[in-house]
């Protein structure tokens, strides 16, 4: 007997089911518990799941060439991930890792096809949210391409607002816990050109960081870099 199924509620995918087929969904998902740093799978393994994230942050990430990490994308709580194995199958594109301890439940493919063909506004949904992670994956590619170390961390500081930013007095404090390591994974440079830009964004009055929280001041003066 399924007796946890509402929080299928709160994942945008599964909204608008109703309580029924909601039930039917929780009994095809299987919920697993991972600590802070645990790998769910790793770049290059074979996969046979859809996943959604009920509780907790993961990082999707690949390893370049020269063995840096170069992080994709964030997933929070109530997205799904790993969905292109959903429609192609194969091997995970990238390496799925938590940034805080999680819950992450998963559906086989066959199930999860099956529950598209009956709700095909399931798909709808699941392709609009690709369609925006190929925008964004080719924005970064444009910005590795076009812009100094400079615009590519104003350009990410203003996107992880938009993301995950939570207005509070004074400015828009970007809700997420990240070292100057994974920031410089995400823009692609090192550390130490994270910490001299920020340090340099500090005194200009775009931000101010307070260990690992960042705060954003003028949005303007970031937008100029970008």
């Amino acid at each position: 007997m399924i007796e946890d199924w509402e929080y299928l509620k709160n994942i945008p995918v599964f909204s608008g089911l109703s309580p029924e087929e909601l039930k039917k969904i929780a009994s095809l998902a299987i919920i697993r518990h991972y600590k802070k740093n645990m790998y769910i799978f790793l770049e290059g393994e074979p996969g046979n799941a859809f996943y959604f994230l009920k509780k907790g942050l993961i990082k999707m990430y690949q390893v370049l060439e020269d063995g840096r990490e170069k992080i994709l994308h964030f997933v929070r709580e109530g997205e799904f991930f790993a969905e292109v194995l959903l429609f192609e199958g194969g091997v995970y594109p990238a390496t799925a890792q938590t940034m805080t301890d999680c819950e992450v439940g998963s559906i086989r493919n066959e199930d999860m096809e099956k529950l598209l063909q009956k709700h095909g506004e399931i798909a709808v949904k699941i392709i609009k949210v690709m369609s925006r992670r190929l925008r964004q994956a080719q924005g970064h590619v444009r910005d590795l391409a076009l812009k100094s170390a400079y615009g590519r961390l104003a350009s990410a500081l203003l996107q992880l607002a938009e993301e995950y930013g939570v207005r509070e007095k004074g400015g828009t404090v970007i809700a997420l816990s990240l070292s100057q390591q994974e920031i410089a994974n995400l823009i692609g440079t090192s550390r130490e050109t994270v910490a001299r830009i920020l340090t340099d964004f500090k005194r200009l009055g775009a931000l101010e960081v307070q260990r690992q929280r960042i705060k954003i001041l003028d949005r303007n003066k970031l937008e100029g870099w970008v």
